[in-house]
């Protein structure tokens, strides 16, 4: 196989993302739909992509054929010998079989939030999307925090991104972003916080926030979480356990994932006070 730069391209992509359904590859791409799908089987077929075997569930009559893509051991070697990416190369094929469906469908997810937000930046012409790769920011993308009554926890957002935008001004700011896809399988509330739950998550964002750890920790002056889950329902839920946080209702955005179809720029987004809605440019 002779590898094309649109080949380098696709791997570079999946790399990024960590998987990434075919339409959306083509998305991202432009271009003829039939060539792309012509060379994705190629780039599988020579192990430069792999195909998660947890999807497989996916394909029964009458499902979704959209097929997902995660990075080769080929492309992992290809990654590091053309850009020095600090990666193992050969182990990727392994990790993209043992993965389950539940790992894969979430992942997904993140894939379709951010390929959301990226067409949606080139639509709009005066946004640029950040990825963490661009970011340069001073530490890794995970923290321990303390709450009230002293309990410690971890925090490690599903994706960090920043929109870059020009204000009044026509100076350029930008806004940074903490991802979290909830597929509505974690418990919004549980009895105790030592048990995983989405208020835990809520609670670890607000002392993130009032101790100024994104200040110290990744020297970023202001962050909101962006929170995309699975129906209306489970928004309003959220929104609900949000509302009780003593402070930092503000940073919080909520959707559910049919919002991606619109325009996310527009104030389609709830905040941490129920019946009010922002925009990720506020």
């Amino acid at each position: 196989m002779q590898l094309e730069e649109r080949d380098r391209r696709i791997i570079r992509l999946v790399h990024r993302h960590r998987f990434l359904r075919s339409r959306q590859i083509i998305a991202l791409l432009g271009g003829s739909p039939q060539q792309i799908l012509r060379r994705l089987q190629l780039l599988y077929h020579h192990g430069y992509l792999e195909r998660p075997r947890a999807q497989l569930q996916y394909y029964e009559p009458g499902g979704s054929k959209s097929i997902a893509y995660g990075l080769g051991n080929k492309g992992g070697v290809l990654l590091k010998q053309e850009h020095g990416f600090a990666i193992d190369p050969h182990s990727w094929s392994e990790k993209n079989n043992i993965i389950g469906r539940v790992y894969l469908e979430h992942a997904l997810l993140v894939s379709d939030v951010m390929t959301a937000i990226e067409m949606a930046c080139r639509k709009h012409g005066g946004i640029r999307l950040l990825y963490e790769d661009q970011l340069a920011l001073q530490q890794s993308f995970q923290w321990r925090v303390k709450i009230s009554g002293g309990t410690k926890l971890g925090v490690v957002p599903d994706r960090v991104f920043a929109l870059e935008s020009p204000d009044a001004n026509g100076t350029s700011q930008r806004a940074y972003f903490f991802l979290e896809a909830d597929r509505g399988t974690m418990p919004v509330t549980r009895r105790t916080l030592s048990q995983t739950s989405f208020r835990r998550k809520l609670l670890a964002y607000e002392a993130t926030w009032t101790q100024k750890i994104h200040q110290r920790h990744l020297g970023i002056h202001r962050f909101r979480v962006l929170t995309v889950t699975t129906s209306a329902a489970r928004v309003k839920s959220l929104v609900e356990a949000c509302s009780q946080l003593e402070r930092g209702h503000g940073l919080f955005l909520f959707a559910d994932k049919t919002t991606l179809s619109g325009d996310i720029f527009s104030p389609v987004w709830h905040t941490g006070i129920p019946g009010k809605v922002g925009s990720l440019l506020d």
